[in-house]
């Protein structure tokens, strides 16, 4: 049976929905910020205020409460916005399946990823993708925070936790491994610790603490427990970036958790404390429901999977360069 959408009307006089109006109430509904929302519209911020309020007008229904924190919607919009959805991702799917095969392997790919791995890793491996797939243009958001599916900012994402939205297709893409490591002319300054209980006297380098984007980053918290170190550890450099802590470890700042991938790649970083600092996490691979139907998203997600496997021994510490797939 198909459904109305009745919003503020008797079902004799409500009113027929504009798929404009549709488009604009997702983005500001999607964006929580009307600047955010009118410039992915390509509106100016006037506009869409306007544009907002007569959809509203027209519906005789409040959508959004509005206040200097942004957008956040009613009930009433929160009934909208589930149809709304749906009828944009019906929308979506009718217009690719009009498409040729050759349009469907063709196209715009948005993936999202951490910093580092998209530094490091995924940014040379789409070398070989794009060889394979010219018709396909990839935009890499490496990014120190997690790319958000739900506001359409990418349409696939790999990250360190896994996602809890429902709507999702997720699944584990792969594993690698972290040690702590410090330059050879840091550790000819101050030594090579030989516990954990030792950190107290080094110089060390992590994350900002209130700016970390996920807890699997808290690396460090277990190691400089006070019942293990005593004294509280000197931090020299803090930073929200993996690759800027990289760095500093390299220009002898201070001694870095960091991923394998990045520090085992070249001869001036060395690990310490391997059996004592061995921590193992998890990369995680997202797409929303409708985008991972489409052909040129499988296709990168398959690509994704069998690459990362090909370089498990990179990711987990047991080789130093990356693998390259054939073209």
């Amino acid at each position: 049976m198909h459904k109305q959408i009745i919003l503020g009307h008797s079902p004799e006089t409500h009113p027929m929905l504009d798929w404009q109006d549709i488009q604009i109430f997702l983005e500001v509904a999607r964006s929580q910020r009307l600047t955010d929302a009118a410039r992915r519209l390509g509106l100016d911020h006037s506009t869409l205020s306007r544009r907002t309020r007569r959809f509203e007008q027209k519906l005789n229904t409040q959508l959004f409460e509005r206040s200097t924190h942004g957008y956040h919607l009613t009930e009433a919009g929160q009934q909208l916005l589930a149809h709304a959805e749906e009828m944009a991702r019906h929308a979506f799917e009718a217009g690719e399946s009009l498409a040729d095969k050759n349009r469907q392997l063709s196209g715009q790919i948005r993936l999202g990823v951490t910093e580092g791995f998209g530094t490091w890793v995924i940014a040379p491996l789409l070398s070989t993708f794009c060889e394979r797939h010219p018709g396909i243009t990839l935009d890499l958001l490496a990014l120190p925070r997690v790319v958000n599916l739900s506001r359409h900012e990418a349409d696939l994402a790999i990250t360190v936790e896994r996602p809890a939205s429902q709507g999702l297709v997720i699944s584990r893409l792969c594993d690698y491994r972290l040690r702590l490591y410090g330059s050879q002319g840091y550790l000819q300054s101050y030594g090579r610790p030989a516990r954990v209980a030792e950190l107290s006297k080094h110089r060390l380098i992590g994350y900002v603490d209130d700016l970390i984007f996920s807890e699997q980053l808290s690396y460090l918290d277990p190691l400089l427990d006070p019942a293990v170190v005593g004294t509280a550890p000197h931090f020299s450099i803090r930073s929200t970036s993996v690759t800027t802590q990289h760095a500093a470890a390299l220009q002898g700042a201070g001694l870095a958790v960091l991923p394998c991938f990045m520090a085992e790649t070249g001869d001036r970083l060395e690990s310490v404390l391997n059996d004592e600092v061995e921590i193992v996490r998890q990369f995680w691979i997202t797409a929303r429901q409708e985008q991972r139907r489409l052909a040129r998203v499988r296709l990168l997600w398959d690509f994704l999977r069998e690459a990362l496997e090909v370089n498990r021994g990179l990711l987990m510490g047991e080789a130093r360069e990356l693998v390259l797939p054939s073209v």
